[in-house]
Order: structure tokens, then sequence, then C-alpha cells
């Protein structure tokens, strides 16, 4: 899960500073279909989904952590 978090981390925040230089990755043209201001919030929330993810990926939910 922590990869697919980081995958996705690093998949957003690429597309939104290529995004600023008016540049976008092919496989996610579909995420502008709807509209510029669509497509940066979709990309926005792309990288808070892969961040929960890494972060739930880490997670220590045995009960067994430090005290």
């Amino acid at each position: 899960m922590t990869i697919l978090g980081f995958t996705l981390v690093v998949t957003g925040f690429l597309s939104l500073i290529l995004s600023l230089v008016g540049l976008k990755f092919s496989f996610l043209l579909f995420l502008e279909t709807w509209g510029k201001g669509t497509g940066f919030v979709l990309k926005l929330l792309v990288l808070l989904l892969g961040f929960v993810l890494t972060f739930l990926g880490q997670s220590d939910f045995s009960g067994k952590g430090k005290p």
C-alpha cells in the first residue's frame, strides 16, 4: 500500500508541476475532459489519496507499538 501511495503522490505532484508549464502526462489526459479547473482538483485528489495511502501503509494498527 505504501508503494501505491508513494506512486500516486509522485504522479500527482509531477502532473501539477508540469501543468504549470503547459505539459501533460498522456495517461492523465482524461482528467482534463471536464475542464481545466476540474482536472486540477482531480490531480489534487490523486495527490491527497497518495498521502493517505502512504500514511495508512506505514501505520501500525496492531496495538503493539511503543508505549
